[in-house]
């Protein structure tokens, strides 16, 4: 999984930062991926903040398998987990459309990050 969002976020976008956080082996992180004969060809991550708020992140596809629908079940899968959590997600601005499809809604105003412009995107947790 490393590779894949390092190949993709550090090398494909231009983008040197910290792929590294120490986020990634806490307890209450959870990461979904899609294996393949090469590796993964995507991934992404679930992150417990404080108040229940469940942060997604870290969301990414190979190049061979873009355009395949993987993403969007990734983020179903993620959905799955996440139930009826309040989430959030920082998404690269040109990505809005694909997270609102999953029910997440602009939050503040775009910035920058690391060079590359994303938008809070928040989804209530569900009321049932």
């Amino acid at each position: 999984m490393l590779r894949l969002r390092v190949d993709v976020f550090v090398v494909e976008q231009e983008c040197p930062y910290p792929e590294i956080d120490g986020k990634d082996l806490l307890p209450g992180t959870t990461h979904l991926w899609q294996p393949s004969a090469h590796g993964v060809e995507g991934c992404l991550r679930v992150l417990e903040q404080p108040g229940g708020v469940l942060r997604i992140g870290r969301v990414c596809t190979a190049a061979s398998a873009r355009g395949t629908g993987l993403g969007a079940r990734l983020m179903a899968a993620a959905l799955e987990f996440v139930g009826d959590a309040e989430s959030v997600l920082d998404a690269q601005v040109y990505a809005q459309g694909f997270y609102a499809r999953f029910g997440f809604e602009p939050e503040g105003e775009p910035f920058d990050e690391d060079g590359i412009q994303h938008i809070t995107m928040r989804r209530p947790a569900s009321r049932r």
